[in-house]
């Protein structure tokens, strides 16, 4: 499954949110050497029930905007 995900790093909280065909995610993790990444991996995974090696950036890793693939 592919979902449109966009990123807010820096938050003061964690969480994920599903507003229209897209989910915000929100981290804690500053956006340098790919740590709000991470963080949005491993929060999404948390939200779908999956382990995050199951979660995969498809498009727009250097973005807020991104597509993201759930295996």
């Amino acid at each position: 499954m592919k979902i449109a995900v966009s990123v807010k790093p820096g938050a003061r909280e964690e969480k994920i949110e599903k507003r229209g065909g897209e989910f915000i995610v929100s981290t804690r993790a500053r956006a340098e050497e790919g740590k709000a990444n991470k963080a949005a991996i491993k929060i999404i995974a948390r939200y779908f029930g999956v382990v995050s090696s199951r979660v995969e950036i498809v498009s727009g890793y250097a973005s807020r905007k991104k597509r993201i693939e759930i295996i």
